[in-house]
C-alpha cells in the first residue's frame, strides 16, 4: 500500500513491551531458538548451540517422541489424512475426536469433554461463552493470560484475589450479589511460580457462596496425583469438586489443542455456543490421535510420574541448598529467582554458553523486580545432567553476584 508522504502516518506497530533489539545487541536474546532434533535423556540439538540439556520443556513426563504416540499419529494420517473437512460443528468431526473426548472425560472423571484447537482458545472460548454482562468472574492474581483475556472478552464484572489468599477470595465472594451468577477461575499449578492452588479451600468457598469453579490444569495433568490424573487426585477430592475442568494437549500430552470437561449439559452448550469451537478449525487427525495415545501412556507407565517427582525433589533440593530462592514451587516448574532483569539475562547466557537450554523470564511476563530463570524438570533427565545444571547455575550466580542468599 502507498501512503501519501505529505501526511504523517502513525507506525503500523505500537511501542513494544519487549526491547528485542537491546537484548540482541547485548547477546542475551535466547527466544525463538530453533530446536533441530529431539535427543534422548531430556536433551535437544539447537541451531547455533549444538547438543543441549533441555531445561525449559513442557514435556514433563518426557513423552515427546514416545513410540506409541508417534505410531498413533502416523496411523491417523494414513486413515484420515492430514486435515478435516471443516469445523467440528459442520463437516470436521472425526471418529478420533469423539474417542479422544470420551477418553478425556474418563481420565478426569467427568460426564463429557470438548476439545479446542489450543489451550489458549479453550480458555477464551469457554469463559467468554459462559459469562454475560451482570455475571461476576473472580480470578487468582497469577492466573494465565488466556484466562484474563477470556474474562475481559466476556464483559462480566472481573475481580481478582491475591495469589492463593483464601481470606481475600472469601471477601470477594461475600461482596457479590447472592442471586447473580459467579464463576471462580484458578490455575491448578501456576506456570511461572510452580506452586499449587489450595483447591480444597477454593472448592469449599465456592460451594458456600454459590459460585461455580473452573480449574486450568495446563501444568498439572501428568504431574499432580499419584497416577498423574491431576489436582483432584492430588488432594483426594471427589470429581464434582470442580465444575469446569480445563487442560491442554500440548504439555505433558505432547500434541496440540485444549479441552474442557464437565457435565454433558456444559459440553453440549460449548459445542453450540463457544465461538472458539464453532469458528475454529478441528484438531488435525494426527494431533487428536497422539493426544488419545498420550492419555493411555500416562496410565500405562506410572513410573514416569514417580521419576518426575524424584527429579524435581533432587533438583529443587540441590538448588535450595546452594542458596537459590525458588519461591514456593512444589512441581516440575522451578523459578530460579534473580529479581533484576540484568542478572536473569546474564545467568541465562552463562547457562546457554555451557549447553543448558534455559530462558530468562522478565517483565511484562512477570512483575518488575521478579525476573527469574524458569527451569522445568522432566522425567527424562538423568541425575548426572541435573548435577551439571546445579553446578553451572551456582557458578554463574556466584560470578554475577546478588542472586544467592
Amino acid at each position: 500500500m502507498i501512503h501519501d508522504t505529505t501526511t504523517q502516518v502513525p507506525a503500523l506497530t505500537p511501542a513494544s513491551l519487549w526491547d528485542v533489539d537491546f537484548y540482541k545487541e547485548q547477546g542475551v536474546y535466547f527466544y525463538l531458538e530453533e530446536v533441530q532434533e529431539i535427543l534422548p535423556n531430556g536433551r535437544v540439538m539447537v541451531a547455533g548451540h549444538g547438543e543441549m540439556i533441555m531445561l525449559g520443556s513442557y514435556s514433563y513426563l518426557g513423552l515427546i517422541g514416545h513410540p506409541k504416540i508417534n505410531q498413533a499419529a502416523r496411523e491417523a494420517v494414513d486413515k484420515y489424512g492430514t486435515g478435516t473437512h471443516g469445523v467440528r460443528l459442520l463437516a470436521g468431526t472425526l471418529a478420533i475426536h469423539n474417542q479422544l473426548e470420551a477418553k478425556i472425560a474418563e481420565f478426569k472423571r467427568a460426564e463429557a469433554a470438548v476439545t479446542f484447537s489450543s489451550g489458549y482458545v479453550t480458555n477464551v472460548a469457554v469463559i467468554s461463552s459462559l459469562l454475560r454482562k451482570g455475571d461476576t468472574v473472580i480470578c487468582d492474581k497469577l492466573n494465565h493470560a488466556s484466562i484474563v483475556d477470556g474474562c475481559l472478552l466476556s464483559q462480566a464484572r472481573f475481580l481478582r484475589f491475591r495469589h492463593n489468599d483464601m481470606e481475600h477470595l472469601e471477601r470477594r465472594l461475600a461482596d457479590c450479589e447472592p442471586a447473580l451468577r459467579k464463576l471462580v477461575i484458578v490455575d491448578a499449578v501456576f506456570s511461572m511460580d510452580g506452586d499449587i492452588i489450595n483447591l480444597p479451600e477454593v472448592s469449599r468457598l465456592c460451594r458456600q457462596y454459590g459460585a461455580y469453579l473452573m480449574v486450568d490444569e495446563a501444568h498439572s495433568i501428568g504431574v499432580l496425583g499419584e497416577t498423574g490424573h491431576g489436582i483432584e487426585e492430588h488432594f483426594d477430592l471427589p470429581p464434582d469438586s470442580v465444575d469446569i475442568k480445563m487442560g491442554t494437549l500440548s504439555k505433558t500430552v505432547p500434541s496440540a489443542g485444549g479441552y474442557a470437561a464437565g457435565s454433558r449439559e456444559l459440553c453440549q452448550f460449548l459445542k453450540h455456543e463457544a465461538r472458539g469451537f464453532i469458528f475454529s478449525a478441528a484438531l488435525p487427525p494426527a494431533s487428536a490421535a497422539a493426544s488419545l495415545a498420550a492419555f493411555e501412556v500416562i496410565e500405562e507407565e506410572p513410573e514416569r510420574i514417580q521419576k518426575l517427582r524424584r527429579n524435581f525433589q533432587y533438583l529443587a533440593g540441590k538448588l535450595r541448598a546452594a542458596g537459590f530462592d525458588l519461591l514456593n514451587t512444589e512441581t516440575a516448574i522451578i523459578p530460579v529467582m534473580c529479581f533484576q532483569l540484568e542478572k536473569a539475562a546474564l545467568l541465562a547466557k552463562y547457562c546457554q554458553d555451557r549447553g543448558i537450554f534455559v530462558q530468562a523470564i522478565v517483565a511484562p511476563v512477570v512483575p518488575e523486580g521478579q525476573a527469574r530463570l524458569r527451569a522445568t524438570v522432566s522425567a527424562n533427565h538423568s541425575l548426572e545432567d541435573l548435577d551439571y545444571c546445579v553446578e553451572a547455575l551456582t557458578a554463574g550466580a556466584k560470578e554475577i553476584g546478588g542472586i544467592l542468599r
